[in-house]
C-alpha cells in the first residue's frame, strides 16, 4: 500500500502558471508566463551499454596432406591439428592409407588432415599465450640461479627407468616407476639386449627386442624425439614402449601381462 501523501497533486508555481498582458494596439493578448525551472527540453538520453563481446565463429576445417615422421601417432596428428572427432576420425579418413591398424603408421605415409588449427595457428597462440619475463631484480639483490645443474644418471636400470621418466614428464607421457620397472622384469629381466627369436612376431620377421620387448614396428611409430633411434637403447626403448602403453592402455601402469 502506498504512504499516505505520496501521489499528493505538487503544488502550482505561481510564476510557472501567471499571465501577463501584452498590449497589441488596444487590444490585450494573454500571454502564459513559464518559469526556467520547467523549460521542455527532453532530458539527455544515457550513453548506450557498451556492446557486449560476440564469441569467434569456430574454425572451419582445412584439408591438407601431411607427410608422417618418425615418432608420429594417430593421436599426435590429429592433436597437433586439432581435427574434429581426434584419431578415430583422423583413421577414418585415412584408413586406406593406414590399413587394419592404427596403432602402425610409417615414415613417409602421406594423409589427408581436416585440420581446424594449423601448425602456424599454434605458434602464435603459444607465443601470446607465453608468460612475460619477471621484472629486474633491484640494484644490491642477491642474484639467484636461473639454470639447474645438468642431471646424470647412473648407467644402469635404475638410472635408465628415471632418465625414461624425466623424458616421459616432458612429453606428457604417463607412467610411474614402479610399473616400468614390474614390465621390465617381466618381460626382459632387466636385461637391454633381450630379443625374442621364437614368439609370433619373430616367426613374421619383427622380433621383439630391448628392456620392454619392443619390435621395430612400434618401435619407430612410438619413438620419443630427443632419444635414440636404436630399440636396443634402454632409455629409448622404455621411452617408446611407455608411448605405446599409454595411447592403447592409458599408461604402462596399466599393463600386467603380454601387450
Amino acid at each position: 500500500m502506498a504512504g499516505r501523501g505520496k501521489h499528493r497533486r505538487p503544488r502550482t508555481n505561481p510564476l510557472t502558471r501567471g499571465f501577463i498582458a501584452a498590449g497589441t494596439g488596444g487590444a490585450a493578448l494573454t500571454l502564459p508566463l513559464l518559469g526556467a525551472t520547467h523549460a521542455s527540453a527532453a532530458e539527455p538520453q544515457s550513453a548506450p551499454a557498451a556492446a557486449q563481446s560476440v564469441p569467434q565463429a569456430a574454425q572451419p576445417a582445412k584439408s591438407l596432406t601431411y607427410t608422417v615422421v618418425k615418432g608420429d601417432s594417430l593421436a599426435r596428428i590429429a592433436d597437433r591439428y586439432d581435427v574434429s572427432g581426434g584419431w578415430k576420425q583422423l583413421y577414418k579418413d585415412n584408413r586406406t592409407a593406414v590399413g587394419d591398424n592404427p596403432k602402425l603408421i610409417h615414415p613417409g605415409l602421406k594423409l589427408t588432415v581436416k585440420a581446424t588449427k594449423t601448425d602456424a595457428a599454434k605458434k602464435t597462440a603459444t607465443k601470446s599465450s607465453a608468460p612475460a619475463k619477471p621484472a629486474a631484480k633491484p640494484a644490491g639483490g642477491v642474484a639467484q640461479a636461473t639454470q639447474a645443474s645438468a642431471k646424470t644418471y647412473t648407467d644402469n636400470l635404475d638410472g635408465w627407468i628415471r632418465e625414461a621418466l624425466d623424458i616421459m614428464a616432458q612429453k606428457g607421457i604417463p607412467g610411474s616407476y614402479d610399473g616400468i620397472h614390474r614390465n621390465i622384469m617381466r618381460e626382459s629381466s632387466g636385461n637391454p639386449q633381450a630379443i625374442n627369436n621364437w614368439d609370433s612376431n619373430a616367426v613374421a620377421g619383427t622380433p621383439s627386442k630391448g628392456l620392454l620387448q619392443v619390435i621395430d614396428p612400434t618401435f619407430a611409430a612410438y619413438h620419443v624425439a630427443g632419444t635414440s633411434f636404436d630399440p636396443y637403447d634402454p632409455v629409448a626403448n622404455i621411452t617408446a614402449a611407455c608411448n605405446y602403453a599409454a595411447d592403447r592402455y592409458g599408461s604402462i601402469d596399466n599393463v600386467n601381462g603380454p601387450y
